[in-house]
């Protein structure tokens, strides 16, 4: 990180802090972060992106910027060093529901962040708004993603087979949920607490 990067990112707003981490709004500069991070090979095959233009993403992330069934946020380490994306989608304010989407700098998988990461948001959306639900979407395989969901309390509910299409091969995708009775009787510190 550049010293001009680390004076920025000592000024962004946090929304929340978990235990090791921070949720700041996703701004247009962000975009060539998360390029980045989405032309990891890993990223790419469990979560079913391709590569596109730095233009496009920029685009995407202004619109979804102003899209009110979206809440995008980058995660930071307290340093304000970004470390991975997270969002709130598909929010559907009458039914009380959206889809959670997680994706982490490779340097940074496996130390807990993004458990970290998944908690805070789900404090947000039960804490702060009316959400009843919570869904994630992941192939069968992707362990590290499942573990996290688990860790988090998120119930696996069922197995879409066949539902995703990606370098030619279908893949099956595990449907998770958490539901607001459920996080309301987790033990664990809340984000506020920290």
């Amino acid at each position: 990180m550049t010293e001009d990067e680390a004076e920025e990112a000592q000024t962004r707003v946090t929304v929340l802090r978990g235990r090791g981490v921070a949720l700041t709004p996703l701004e247009a500069d962000d975009a060539e972060v998360l390029y980045g991070w989405g032309a990891d090979p890993v990223a790419a095959h469990e979560i079913g992106i391709w590569p596109r233009p730095l233009s496009w993403l920029r685009d995407r992330v202004e619109r979804d910027i102003d899209n009110n069934d979206r809440d995008d946020f980058l995660v930071l380490l307290p340093d304000g060093t970004p470390i991975g994306h997270i969002a709130l989608f598909d929010q559907d304010i009458a039914d009380g529901t959206a889809e959670v989407y997680l994706l982490l700098d490779p340097a940074h998988r496996g130390r807990g962040h993004a458990a970290d990461a998944l908690d805070t948001l789900t404090d947000l959306a039960f804490g702060d708004l009316p959400l009843h639900r919570l869904q994630a979407v992941t192939h069968t395989t992707n362990t590290p993603a499942l573990a996290t969901l688990t860790a988090s309390a998120f119930t696996h509910e069922g197995t879409r087979r066949s539902a995703c299409l990606h370098r030619g091969t279908r893949h099956d995708v595990a449907v998770l949920s958490l539901l607001r009775p459920e996080w309301e009787a987790l033990t664990r510190p809340r984000a506020w607490d920290h």
